[in-house]
């Protein structure tokens, strides 16, 4: 079987057609502003040393626990979560903020907040509190009520997801998904939080 090579477009004359040369110039040019591009991104991260936003609960209180013996729980809790912008030269936003926290698996509450801006170097603060309707518990949840109060100790599952962008001068902005997966530890004979690193990490 006969291989054929296939001849450059060529326009009268036996020349490279200008379409093709118009191509080229416009791919060179895309490249060249691509190139420009990321060296001005690379000095603006230089310039201005980006840090990650983040959001973390920087303290907690149980205001209420109370089971009886019919299975039922209710609690109360506030809780106190602080978002940090640790840029120096760049606000930055934080939006579609959600948290959900749960006891023993059991979902009891699902907390949002409204997009929100935090200045350079600034950090600004969300006051949540938290109060369950009566919670039915099985048996083995029962049991570790008990034992909970007990040791004076009880824990609750606290998770939450948001997105943060900051601008880098006048090179474009960056975004992040921040992700909180914490346990909330308290005594339940005085309310009182047991402080533990609780911040989120990013994706």
């Amino acid at each position: 079987m006969v291989a054929f090579k296939r001849k450059p477009v060529m326009g009268s004359g036996g020349h490279t057609n200008p379409l093709v040369w118009l191509a080229a110039i416009i791919c060179t040019i895309f490249a060249i502003a691509m190139i420009v591009a990321g060296i001005m991104m690379f000095i603006g991260y230089i310039m201005v040393h980006p840090r990650v936003p983040i959001i973390s609960v920087t303290s907690a209180h149980l205001d209420l626990l109370r089971n009886d013996y019919a299975g039922l729980l209710q609690t109360q809790l506030s809780i106190v979560v602080t978002a940090y912008n640790g840029n120096a030269k760049a606000h930055a936003k934080f939006s579609k903020m959600t948290f959900s926290l749960s006891f023993q698996g059991r979902v009891i509450a699902v907390l949002v907040a409204d997009s929100f801006d935090v200045p350079k170097n600034s950090s600004n603060v969300l006051r949540y509190v938290v109060q369950s309707s009566s919670i039915p518990l099985t048996p083995d949840q029962m049991e570790k009520v008990d034992e909970s109060w007990k040791r004076n100790e009880i824990g609750f599952d606290f998770k939450g997801a948001g997105r943060t962008r900051w601008k880098v001068g006048p090179f474009g902005s960056v975004k992040y998904s921040c992700h909180l997966n914490c346990y909330l530890k308290f005594r339940p004979l005085n309310g009182s939080y047991i402080p533990s690193k609780c911040s989120s990490k990013s994706k």
